[in-house]
């Protein structure tokens, strides 16, 4: 007999009961990003892998070691599952010429694809959102995506996330640096590991990154960026630094911090925690003002930053705010044929009333379909047996403590036509004696 079939390596299932965390999740996140302006965009999940080659760079790990690259068959087309968000954003924006019809604020959510080693807060299919502005040159709208990640992690109930920025300055200050950071390296390029030898001449800046122990005293003489930057890359990095002040968002400047993909440019800010082990980057990102041109557009400023769902859901989990499975409003419980012909008409006649239903399915005595409705979670069960459907009644049974009185197991016959209006009323009166249904 043969196996059964498993999940990918690095893929994975987000089962009922993690999923309504999730569920959870993503509206807190819908709502936070209404409230700044933000626009919903949905971009494909395949896109052509010349994208990301232009955007991310040759020379990073995710284009030479880490995407999901493939030729279609049908037209000999090289694609890719998309390793990240922006590039794509960026191509949508150009192809349908949004940035010219005034600047754009836009967020997206979905999953992304990299061949990485799983791990912890780690995954080859992982989640992220992704919030972009286009059109926007000054440090305020920097400043702006910081503070809404500041506003988002106590919205969500987290803390011990702090704020790590930087500046890249221009390419021609990059262009310098780079020089100066070579020339450095070279000079002990017998204590360089396999990696930092490999980055070298290609991308010295993501040397500067690296969490190997035996380089980082290395790595903390090595030039700083910051003084290569000129007056103008200078006071657009203190603007945005006077406006968290101004906010009292607290921050720590960090020298080495460059990101991992080459469209970067002047400010770059990661928020990170010391929660998920190794892994500790929750949200990162920075400004990318020469992206749309590059991908073939017309010169137009642009900044955004991506978050990982899965670590912040980890976060979310680790400070004990998984909810509970929310419970349906009744569980609906018959038996015997008339009984059975009149009870679905019931059931949608309550959803037309927007009362959630579960409506049992595959028969059963009484007493095991009342087993079920106790361990659904439902508020009230709805019992029709054929005395009740000859009546035109119910029997309604609270099966919490929703009554006014607090008392459970409590029953009684309602007639059809006002079995609506006495679930509202008793779930309105349960809301306002404990606050909760």
């Amino acid at each position: 007999m043969s196996k059964t079939i498993q999940s990918v390596r690095g893929m994975n299932d987000i089962l009922p009961g993690e999923s309504e965390l999730w569920e959870l999740f993503e509206e807190t996140i819908r709502c936070w990003l209404k409230s700044y302006g933000y626009r919903p965009i949905r971009m494909p999940i395949v896109e052509p892998t010349s994208l990301f080659r232009r955007a991310i760079g040759e020379v990073t790990d995710i284009v030479e070691k880490e995407m999901y690259s493939f030729e279609d068959t049908l037209n000999g087309e090289n694609l890719t599952l998309r390793p990240e968000g922006t590039a794509g954003c960026v191509r949508a924006l150009i192809q349908h010429n949004l940035a010219a019809q005034r600047p754009q604020r836009l967020y997206y959510m979905g999953p992304m694809f990299r061949h990485e080693r799983p791990q912890k807060g780690r995954y080859r299919q992982f989640n992220q959102v992704g919030v972009e502005a286009f059109g926007f040159p000054g440090p305020d709208i920097d400043a702006e995506l910081i503070l809404m990640g500041a506003r988002l992690w106590d919205d969500l109930g987290l803390d011990g996330i702090r704020l790590e920025i930087n500046s890249l300055g221009q390419s021609e200050e990059r262009a310098q640096y780079r020089a100066n950071l070579i020339a450095y390296f070279e000079k002990y390029r017998d204590a360089l590991d396999e990696d930092a030898r490999r980055r070298l001449y290609t991308n010295p800046l993501r040397i500067l990154d690296s969490k190997n122990p035996d380089m980082q005293a290395l790595i903390a003489e090595a030039p700083k960026l910051m003084a290569h930057l000129g007056a103008e890359s200078m006071a657009h990095f203190e603007g945005v630094q006077q406006t968290l002040r101004d906010v009292g968002v607290p921050y720590t400047i960090n020298p080495r911090l460059v990101r991992g993909l080459d469209y970067y440019n002047l400010t770059v800010f990661e928020w990170v925690t010391d929660r998920l082990g190794a892994q500790g980057t929750v949200c990162a990102g920075g400004r990318y003002d020469g992206l749309v041109e590059q991908l073939g557009g017309k010169p137009t400023p642009g900044c955004g930053y991506a978050m990982g769902v899965e670590r912040l859901i980890a976060l979310i989990r680790d400070m004990g705010g998984n909810p509970a499975p929310a419970g349906v409003d009744v569980y609906f419980v018959h038996q015997g044929e008339a009984a059975s012909r009149l009870a679905p008409r019931v059931a949608e006649r309550l959803r037309d009333q927007s009362i959630d239903v579960l409506f049992h399915c595959g028969g059963g005595s009484f007493k095991a379909q009342m087993k079920k409705a106790d361990a659904s979670g439902a508020h009230f069960a709805v019992i029709i047996g054929d005395d009740e459907a000859a009546a035109g009644e119910v029997t309604l049974k609270y099966l919490r403590e929703t009554s006014a009185d607090g008392e459970t197991g409590r029953q009684q016959r309602v007639a059809v036509d006002r079995l609506g209006e006495e679930i509202m009323n008793a779930l309105f009166e349960g809301e306002e004696t404990d606050g909760s249904l």
